[in-house]
């Protein structure tokens, strides 16, 4: 049992046409802490973590734990793709209890642009659906991100609603795999 219900972790890699996303390894942690630190990153995601910080308090591995993958681009790590649940606490939530899988990524900005992230992504909720057939992947984005927005419509999601956390408005959607009826 995982934060991800009864899914073995780590899963074996997944390979798409030009990435393999994979279990977090000790030669990722330079671009963890570039990820973490990167202020535009963090433009809308509050902020950019302290570099020292980070190189005191990063594991020898960071970032090994059920639903992270690695997104690796020829042998190096340029992003991460995040399946966790949802805080039931927050606003936003499909199912009457929240707890569903939230989608989450970022990329490292020197791979922006050239499709990753919809590829990563893809990857990673194709996975998802054969792991915990019919569930809901929600995610949430500051309206502000425009571009973060876009990605989600590419990638099948709905949006549900749009409120206010965080000090700014957030756009919430929600994807599945099961084919609508009708």
């Amino acid at each position: 049992m995982t934060e991800l219900g009864p899914v073995a972790w780590p899963p074996a890699p997944l390979k798409t046409d030009r990435l393999v996303l994979r279990e977090s390894e000790a030669r990722d942690r330079a671009a963890f802490i570039e990820l973490f630190s990167s202020p535009e990153v963090h433009t809308y995601l509050g902020g950019p973590r302290p570099r020292a910080a980070l190189e005191h308090a990063l594991p020898e591995i960071p970032g090994r734990r059920p639903g992270l993958f690695v997104i690796d681009l020829d042998g190096a790590m340029i992003g991460m793709v995040t399946l966790d649940r949802r805080d039931p606490e927050r606003p936003g939530h499909v199912l009457p209890d929240g707890g569903e899988a939230e989608l989450g990524y970022t990329l490292l900005p020197e791979a922006w642009g050239r499709g990753h992230a919809a590829e990563a992504c893809a990857a990673a909720l194709d996975w998802f659906a054969g792991a915990c057939p019919g569930e809901p992947v929600v995610l949430c984005t500051q309206t502000a991100n425009i571009r973060s927005m876009r990605l989600a419509v590419k990638l099948g999601f709905t949006e549900v609603e749009r409120f206010e956390e965080f000090g700014a408005e957030q756009w919430f959607g929600v994807w599945s795999s099961v084919a609508p009826s009708g």
